[in-house]
């Protein structure tokens, strides 16, 4: 079972729900950072949504106010896991306004 770190990133998320992340057949990961970064002039709110394959589907955080210009750690000294199909989905307030970060340790 090898274990890979993976750096995920995606740019100018916006107002509808998008996948950032997608766990690969076969494997487990543990989600070690979601980083959001606001790249508009004005507040934003964000939400980060777990899907889950099998179970519910969750919110993470829910409408977290971002300053502009300013950036917010989601998973700050606590990790995620995911297993095979489940997703990490990540929206805004405005459109292209979000630029994500997500770090993962992937087991297979």
């Amino acid at each position: 079972m090898p274990n890979v770190f993976k750096s995920i990133t995606d740019t100018g998320v916006g107002a509808s729900l998008t996948t950032v992340y997608t766990c690969p057949a076969s494997t487990t990961a543990v989600v070690i950072g979601c980083n959001v970064s606001n790249t508009t002039g004005s507040q934003i709110t964000v939400d980060l949504k777990l899907n889950k394959n099998v179970g519910d589907d969750v919110f993470v955080v829910k409408n977290i106010p971002i300053p502009n210009g300013s950036s917010y750690e989601f998973i700050a000294g606590s990790k995620l896991v995911l297993e095979t199909a489940d997703t990490l989905e990540v929206q805004s307030s405005a459109a292209t306004s979000v630029d994500v970060i997500v770090s993962v340790l992937e087991s297979s």
